[in-house]
């Protein structure tokens, strides 16, 4: 199991700046946004600096400022993670008892799944076809309306 770390080490002795965003981060989004409204307030390009930093820095549009942007993994780098990640299992891993093993394995459950699939269908019919011959028996057995007469009078 491997845990994300921190790629840039703290330093020894951090600034001030280094200082405020920590402890920002640490009170989360909504601190970087008071601070931006507050930039805002007093002096327009302090809240301007603050904004741009925020995009710069991906805290703008990420879920949490706690993981201070680095790392930050959106739904892109997710779907390009697991698209890598089927390809390396597709390629062949120097093994040939467990290459065979594979491709047995991943043939079986191919087959499995066709076969599952035609059994939905042949379900999925048989519940077709009870619903309608339900609603045949329905109609042949519902009491005949007296404004369907498609017979004249005779009475006349």
């Amino acid at each position: 199991m491997t845990t994300m770390t921190d790629p840039l080490p703290a330093p020894e002795n951090p600034g001030w700046f280094y200082r405020a965003e920590a402890w920002l981060d640490d009170k989360g989004k909504g601190a970087w946004i008071a601070t931006m409204v507050l930039g805002f307030v007093f002096f327009w390009p302090v809240g301007l600096a603050v904004l741009a930093y925020m995009i710069w820095s991906k805290r703008m549009f990420s879920k949490s400022c706690r993981r201070s942007g680095r790392g930050h993994r959106n739904a892109w780098s997710n779907e390009r993670e697991w698209q890598r990640s089927a390809m390396k299992a597709a390629a062949p891993s120097g093994n040939s008892a467990f290459d065979q093993y594979k491709a047995d394995t991943l043939a079986r459950l191919e087959h499995e799944q066709s076969e599952f699939e035609n059994f939905l269908e042949r379900l999925r019919d048989a519940k077709d076809k009870a619903e309608f011959d339900q609603f045949m028996d329905e109609r042949a057995h519902r009491a005949p309306d007296p404004s369907d007469d498609d017979q004249p009078d005779q009475a006349a």
